[in-house]
């Protein structure tokens, strides 16, 4: 084995890297040996999956040898979305690796490690353990086989993953819709007609899908899979009003974010999502007898409202920090029945505490499809104050940033530390705040600001921003 240096592309969250001089399969090999040791799966099944790069085949493969060289069994679930992953991890209890770079060009590929029951890994939890591990592995010239290796087989999840969803969200009762939806050629156009068709041998629902870019795809011929990012949106928000449909669902690479525009193209702010599915949610086990405190789990960046609607629903809203496996690791902590993030990813028990844009997609289908409205004037309900979107500034001098927005904002607001800065207006200012992070990864600062009025977000927007880029 070559050694390489893992430190560079095994990120807070998952590996991320590039493929060729990053990850290689002697790399793919020694993670997975890393991986069944840290979690001590000799023994046990291990499941995994991937998406449609390229080199994920080659790299599932390569992951199975180390991986079964170490003991473990494995179960390849093949072509798959990250979701599914996770439903695999929770329906066998067995610990999961899926190989995607998610969003990311196609020169990227990369690994979401989860250990048995969809639980998250970080770098906190486990996956610095596993790089080291692996380093170990990379630097001794091979990854030692145990006396009795594992097995290697292989299962298709994908009917019995739809069912599961179909089972939580019941859309059989909705108006007729008509839905275009745009997969980015990545695994959305493999699960989208398993969930929402009957492609996986389902019956139909009232759902009429236009289908925008299904084939897969990991050159990504049309567009990156980045929902995010607004010129991604441009093709659905035009076939969504070519084919007059009543709303469009995009969905990332893997598939497992999901991003909504409404009848006109606009797209609807995942905060209101957020909203919608956290209101049904707290109904719907309170409805089936749960009394007590229900918690509704929300990143400091959504939007006010989603914690005014989550104490609307009777429930009681948690704010975290920013973060995928935090998230989880909280929702677990908490019990929580949902939690929701502004950059589109939903999570909920139901679905082990892991998160699933195909469900969230789901609820708000149910939800939408239970009226008569237009989604437009539905959406707008949820979404009644101004917000900026992530807006990233490149800064040499973090520390002074800081400083500057400290001295510009002292007597205009309370200050608060959770994760980066937030300022919250006096209340005699009318209702604004807005929060800077630093990147993890990048010289970047982060900037989100939400207000009453638009007129009001612009002027703390370019207010700060000034601050930042001074």
């Amino acid at each position: 084995m070559t050694s390489v240096d893992l430190s560079p592309f095994v990120k807070a969250y998952d590996v991320r890297g590039l493929v060729g001089t990053e990850l290689t399969s002697e790399v793919v090999e020694a993670l997975a040996a890393g991986f069944v040791d840290e979690l001590d799966a000799a023994g046990q099944t291990v499941v995994v999956g991937h998406d449609m790069r390229d080199s994920s085949p080659e790299f599932a493969a390569a992951f199975a040898r180390g991986a079964s060289a170490r003991g473990a069994d494995v179960v390849g679930i093949g072509l798959c979305s990250t979701d599914e992953t996770y439903f695999a991890s929770g329906r066998f209890d067995a610990p999961a690796a899926m190989f995607t770079a998610s969003h990311n060009p196609a020169r990227y590929n990369g690994i979401k490690f989860s250990r048995a029951g969809a639980q998250g890994i970080s770098l906190a939890t486990g996956l610095a353990a596993i790089r080291d591990r692996a380093q170990a592995y990379l630097e001794a010239g091979s990854v030692a086989s145990v006396e009795t290796p594992g097995s290697v087989t292989t299962r298709d999840v994908l009917a019995d993953y739809a069912a599961h969803l179909r089972s939580l969200v019941d859309l059989s009762g909705i108006r007729p819709l008509k839905i275009v939806v745009d997969a980015g050629n990545g695994m959305g156009g493999m699960t989208v007609p398993a969930v929402l068709g009957d492609a996986a041998g389902l019956s139909a629902l009232p759902l009429e899908i236009v289908p925008l870019y299904f084939e897969l795809d990991g050159t990504f011929p049309n567009h990156e899979a980045n929902p995010l990012e607004p010129e991604n949106l441009r093709d659905l928000q035009a076939a969504v009003v070519e084919h007059g449909a009543d709303l469009g669902l995009a969905f990332d690479g893997d598939a497992d974010r999901c991003f909504v525009v409404d009848e006109t193209g606009a797209p609807v702010s995942p905060s209101a999502v957020a909203a919608i599915v956290a209101q049904r949610e707290v109904a719907r086990v309170r409805a089936a007898g749960e009394t007590g405190d229900v918690f509704v789990i929300h990143n400091l960046i959504t939007s006010r409202y989603v914690p005014e609607a989550i104490e609307a629903a009777g429930a009681i809203p948690v704010r975290t920090n920013v973060g995928h496996s935090l998230i989880k690791d909280r929702m677990r902590e908490t019990g929580a029945v949902f939690g929701g993030e502004h950059s589109a990813h939903y999570y909920f028990r139901d679905f082990w505490g892991a998160d699933n844009g195909m469900l969230a997609a789901m609820h708000l289908l149910a939800e939408f499809g239970a009226q008569d409205a237009p989604l437009s004037q539905f959406a707008a309900s949820f979404d009644p104050y101004a917000l900026s979107g992530e807006i990233n500034s490149t800064v040499s001098d973090v520390a002074a940033a800081y400083t500057r927005i400290v001295e510009a904002f002292t007597g205009r607001g309370e200050f608060d530390e959770l994760d980066g800065l937030t300022v919250t207006g006096a209340p005699d200012e009318g209702f604004w705040w807005f929060n800077v992070r630093p990147s993890n990864t990048e010289p970047l600062l982060r900037l989100n600001v939400e207000a009453a009025t638009p007129e009001q977000m612009a002027a703390i927007r370019d207010e700060v921003l000034a601050l930042i880029r001074a």
